[in-house]
């Protein structure tokens, strides 16, 4: 199909495309000048009535728009028909709409090569240089663009047209060098011209080299400023002039070409005359319409954070494509309707979906904008930028993509002519000075280059100015032997390696839809098959473990080393053997009461011996033990005895009586067992089997209520192989546990060193929760090895422990933040990261740290262990893209106890697993691997968060708020107002007009929720809605000190309360407390109230405990320490 121009006939039409910067894929449909309409239909290959069905399926703006072009009417109203006038003599120039967006933006990179191109003409045979240089010389003449300078007048940019000057060509010859070093030498000298600023003012803005490699081979490198070139001008008009030129001038001939009828600043000044009023009214309306809403920011994996504001750093990797591929892909085009321009963009935004997981997709372009016949031969800067808007939702086939491509292109075409500043202008897109406005990422696509002698040829991606004004850049250029191009990318936020890799990942994609188009984007392959290798190698962690259950290893040690020590607890110990007779004694008993194999038994007691044996007690006769801390809310331990169908529960004397409402037996270890006989001690079989449940543990759970994970022997004993190997133990350690028995954790710390013989030293509640005290248990105990979370190492650190050489330090719980990590590797013999979901079994992945910057990775996997990175689809994703973790093999748990709809969903077959029935555990945690094969975790898909080692689901919190009479509206986030100081805070909305309740609410959730979940209580008129109704989490206010109006602040009246008044203020960051007011209902926390209780025992020599700043109220807390100041020293008391 071709079409000729009014005003060219008997022209036979152009084979070139203008794509952008040459870059749009076809010629304008609506361009006057004659070319082929590379729309999907190429000359030769679609007839007529072939086109009926792609008719047919185009709306009715499109299809009129096939139909003018059809006919060979570009449907051009007057305006734009009517020739260019000549501008008048003597008139200040504008720049063009064009110009004048590449001004600006250049202005931003100050000192940047930013809009320097390069371009090289490729010479071989015969060459006469100085007709080459006359011939170039001729071209400047004959074109104003190339004389023009850029000032201001009147505060106003203008463009100044120069007389012709005399230009140069410096020549290098080369020939003198080896063969090898000729080519690399030319690129030096052409990327140092490249990479000289322009002076806009003065000029000239292009400069010209001619190097000479061989007697008939010669490059001209040629590097212009962007404001007076674009691709068309160098493809289709000077290299062809120059070539014809120098052959005229190399015989003797005068110049070929007729003189020009106008020049580009006529069509400045044209342009804007003409983009005015109705017309661009139409335009924007039309942009408005299609780029409304909420814009998407495209956010790709990157190697760095990204700077506050754009360096225009860049670099660029070459691209090319096969002749076989290119082909496959035009005759994919061609089937499908499609230009290859639509099917190699359809594949870029697969690409950068599947990358970043968004599904409205902005990507920019330009339009050549000649659409003036005159136009066809002037040099200078006519580009139209657009953007091009793709819906991706729906996971849809790769041919309705296509066609969605289609749609939104065709539209983007017959609306080029809005000028790009007017459009950000009018959009008022949020602004980021680290990023380019509306898109961050740019493609283009150069059509054949037209025929010419075959000793001239042309290229432009050769030299690389070291700037990007973009993200990423994917220039491409059709040539015979197939595509080339490159990507050109901000290093300020990508690495070479990553670019690399998009490279390969898109070619990858393109190959999977020539093969089958009909597939669906999340099924598309993305991995090459050396990536899959690596994964799966990455993953191949299969080690030998016992078949045994975990109380028959620490059987068997006692049978080793029954005389060592096994437990200590605060001066009391007991050995190997002895706490196998007293866990013995336990089993027996409770297999009296009908305690067997998948039987649960609930243990609810305070850290001591009594842990240990009632822990390896209930193991023995065959059940699983549920851990309940005696410091949750009655309500929470009342759900998780009946959700657990609970019989049996093992507790001490003194806490008997909170636990006597529960339709339980209660057994005490402290009191109820006594040994009565040998036998009884003794070990005896009990029945379970390493697929036997060996413990419950509960989580928050998103829907109010907390969920029970079963563990099994099996993947216990597997979690405690692994852990022996690496980070290891042996006999010879001493562990310092300071873990609850309800943190899953706390397996770790206690069966692995029962199991190798080593031994286990148990802390207190409050020396775990105290920095001073817990300095000192590590100094006393002789401990090697100790498991914290970050909190509990910070806590340690601010207490002045300055570390211990021979300690292993393991921390997990949390995400390890770099600073704290490198001041504990200054600190102990070594420092290993864990990281692992309960429904994994404790930790599943490990790393070694050492001093570094940047996030610490969470390793790779444990033995028999198995992680993936997956997307929604579960497809694999490449390194350093993101997706959702997943983990399988032999740690991945039963599932939720009762819980079969949450378990289904959560637990879900294992694709790449060949053995029958394996599973995956969907973590909700972002994660991505880096190129070492190390795991690095990148936050929450969820509201799930961790404040201080605990999990803890934000919807928990809220159904509970939620489901409070007085309360209509809640939203709880864990907030970050300074750092390391995370905390939740809750926001509610009364369901009457007057404030809400917080002082109920508090009294509503401490009897509900554990204290690690209370969070601080923020009264609020309303929540904050965005402008699509949704709540603007980023606009609730950093929680204040707001005290209910019926609820006076009564100040400190005594000078204890004083004391503890201005403690409180200083640690909680607040202006004033009441005698009222609770500690933990203003925002504070567990390591907060031990920097209170550290002061106070400095300031009145008095040792607090945690739960009278829990439960207390200042002025409750100041009466307390008062009548201990009276009974120690009463005389202390009148100097306070």
């Amino acid at each position: 199909m071709e079409r000729r121009s009014r005003g060219s006939k008997g022209r036979p039409p152009s084979r070139r495309c203008s794509g952008a910067c040459r870059s749009w894929p076809w010629g304008r449909i609506r361009s006057c000048g004659a070319r082929t309409w590379d729309c999907g239909v190429s000359p030769g290959c679609r007839s007529r009535s072939s086109m009926a069905g792609e008719r047919a399926r185009l709306s009715e703006a499109k299809r009129r728009l096939l139909e003018q072009y059809l006919q060979g009417d570009g449907g051009r109203s007057s305006p734009e028909t009517s020739a260019i006038p000549r501008r008048p003599p003597g008139t200040a120039i504008p720049l063009s709409f064009g110009q004048q967006q590449v001004w600006l933006h250049a202005q931003l990179a100050s000192g940047m090569p930013l809009y320097n191109e390069a371009i090289t003409v490729h010479r071989k045979g015969s060459l006469d240089a100085s007709a080459l240089e006359r011939g170039f010389n001729e071209i400047v003449r004959r074109h104003e663009a190339w004389r023009t300078t850029f000032t201001t007048v009147d505060g106003r940019m203008v463009q100044v047209v120069n007389p012709p000057p005399t230009v140069r060509l410096p020549v290098a010859d080369l020939r003198g060098l080896p063969e090898a070093e000729r080519e690399p030498e030319a690129l030096r000298l052409a990327t140092e011209d490249l990479r000289q600023p322009f002076d806009l003012a003065r000029g000239p803005l292009l400069r010209a080299r001619l190097v000479r490699l061989g007697d008939d081979e010669h490059r001209l490198f040629v590097t212009l400023h962007h404001l007076i070139f674009d691709g068309v001008s160098i493809y289709r008009v000077f290299l062809p002039e120059l070539a014809a030129l120098h052959d005229a001038f190399s015989t003797g001939k005068p110049s070929p070409l007729s003189e020009m009828t106008i020049q580009y600043a006529d069509y400045a000044q044209w342009q804007r005359e003409q983009l005015q009023g109705e017309r661009l009214s139409k335009l924007m309306a039309y942009w408005k319409k299609q780029l409304a809403g909420d814009l998407p920011v495209l956010e790709l994996p990157t190697d760095r954070p990204r700077p506050a504001v754009q360096s225009f750093r860049g670099a660029t990797e070459p691209v090319a494509l096969s002749k076989g591929l290119t082909d496959a892909l035009k005759a994919l085009s061609q089937r499908e309707g499609v230009t290859l321009y639509m099917t190699l963009l359809a594949a870029f935004k697969t690409l950068l979906y599947r990358y970043s997981g968004q599904e409205d997709i902005l990507v920019g372009s330009v339009t050549a904008g000649r659409n003036h016949p005159e136009l066809e031969s002037l040099i200078g800067f006519f580009l139209s930028t657009v953007v091009l808007r793709t819906d991706l939702s729906g996971n849809p086939t790769f041919r309705e993509l296509l066609r969605r491509v289609r749609e939104t292109t065709l539209e983007a075409l017959s609306h080029d002519e809005a000028p790009f500043e007017h459009l950000v202008k009018e959009l008022q897109p949020q602004r980021d000075p680290g990023r380019s406005p509306l898109f961050q990422i740019l493609f283009s696509l150069e059509a054949p280059l037209a025929p010419l002698d075959p000793g001239w040829a042309l290229t432009q991606f050769d030299v690389d100015t070291g700037a990007t004004k973009y993200d990423i850049y994917l220039q491409l250029d059709e040539k015979p032997d197939g595509i080339v191009g490159r990507l050109a990318y901000n290093t300020d936020v990508f690495d070479a390696p990553t670019i690399v890799r998009m490279r390969r990942h898109w070619q990858t994609l393109l190959e999977a839809v020539v093969a089958d188009a009909g597939q669906h984007l999340g099924q598309l392959a993305l991995l090459t098959d050396a990536e899959r290798r690596q994964l799966s190698k990455w993953n191949d962690t299969s080690r030998a473990y016992p078949h045994a259950c975990v109380h028959e290893l620490f059987e068997a040690q006692v049978e080793r080393t029954p005389d060592a020590v096994a437990v200590v607890f605060e001066g009391q110990q007991l050995t190997f053997r002895e706490l196998n007779a007293r866990a013995n004694r336990v089993a027996h008993q409770l297999r009296g009461l009908g305690v067997g194999p998948e039987v649960l038994v609930g243990i609810c007691v305070e850290r001591s011996l009594e842990t240990v044996e009632g822990l390896l007690g209930i193991l023995k006769a065959g059940g699983g033990y549920v851990p309940l801390d005696p410091e949750y809310p009655k309500e929470r331990l009342a759900f998780m005895v009946r959700d657990s169908g609970l019989k049996v529960l093992l507790t001490q004397a003194h806490l008997r009586g909170q636990l006597s409402e529960f339709d339980t037996q209660v057994v005490c270890l402290d009191s109820s067992l006594r040994a009565d006989s040998h036998e009884r001690s003794t070990n005896d079989r009990s029945r379970a089997e390493p697929s036997t449940v060996a413990y419950a543990i509960y989580t928050s759970g998103s829907t109010g209520r907390p969920k029970g994970v079963e563990i099994t022997h099996r993947s216990l004993v597997n979690f405690l192989a692994s852990m022996q190997a690496e980070p290891g133990l042996t006999a010879n350690d001493v562990l310092l546990a300071v873990t609850t028995t309800s943190f899953d954790i706390a397996a770790l710390e206690l069966f692995l060193p029962l199991m190798v013989g080593a031994r286990v030293v148990l802390a207190s509640r409050d020396t775990a929760a105290d920095g001073r005290q817990l300095r000192q248990a590590l100094a006393t105990s002789g401990a090697t090895v100790m498991q914290a979370t970050p909190a509990t190492w910070r806590l340690l650190i601010n207490a002045g422990w300055e570390g211990t050489d021979h300690l292993t330090i393991l921390c997990g719980g949390e995400s390890l933040p770099r600073e704290l990590a490198n001041e504990l590797v200054k600190r102990g013999r070594s420092v290993w990261n864990m990281y692992g979901p309960s429904e994994t079994t404790v930790w599943s992945t490990v790393y070694q740290v050492s001093a570094a910057d940047g996030p610490v990775p969470l390793g790779h996997p444990v033995a028999n262990t198995e992680v993936y990175v997956l997307d929604k689809h579960l497809q694999p994703l490449p390194v350093g893209v993101a997706g959702e973790l997943h983990i399988g093999g032999d740690g991945v748990a039963r599932g939720y106890l009762n819980r079969p709809d949450l378990t289904a969903d959560k637990f879900i077959p294992n694709p790449f697993s060949e053995t029958p029935g394996a599973r995956l555990y969907k973590t909700g945690d972002r994660a991505r691997h880096r190129p070492d094969g190390t795991l690095e975790f990148l936050g929450r898909l969820d509201d799930q968060v961790k404040i201080r080692g605990f999990r803890i689901e934000l919807a928990e919190i809220e159904a509970v708020l939620a489901s409070h009479p007085d309360v209509r509206d809640v939203v709880v986030l864990a907030r970050e107002d300074a750092p390391g100081e995370r905390r939740l805070v809750g926001y509610v909305v009364a369901a009457e007009k007057s404030p809400p309740p917080l002082p109920e609410l508090y009294r509503f959730l401490r009897d509900t929720l554990p204290h690690y979940m209370i969070p601080t209580l923020v009264g609020l008129d309303a929540l904050p809605l965005s402008p699509n109704g949704k709540v603007d989490r980023r606009a609730l206010p950093v929680p204040e000190l707001v005290r209910p109006e019926s609820e006076s602040c009564v100040a400190p009246r005594t000078p204890v309360e004083e004391i503890v008044a201005g403690i409180w203020t200083r640690v909680l960051g607040v202006e004033q407390v009441s005698v009222y007011d609770n500690f933990f209902d203003l925002g504070g926390h567990s390591l907060l109230a031990m920097q209170v209780i550290a002061e106070l025992e400095e300031k009145l020599g008095l040792r607090s405990n945690p739960r009278e700043l829990m439960f207390q109220t200042l002025g409750q807390l100041a009466a307390a320490c008062d009548e201990r100041l009276h009974a120690l020293e009463p005389s202390r008391h009148g100097n306070v």
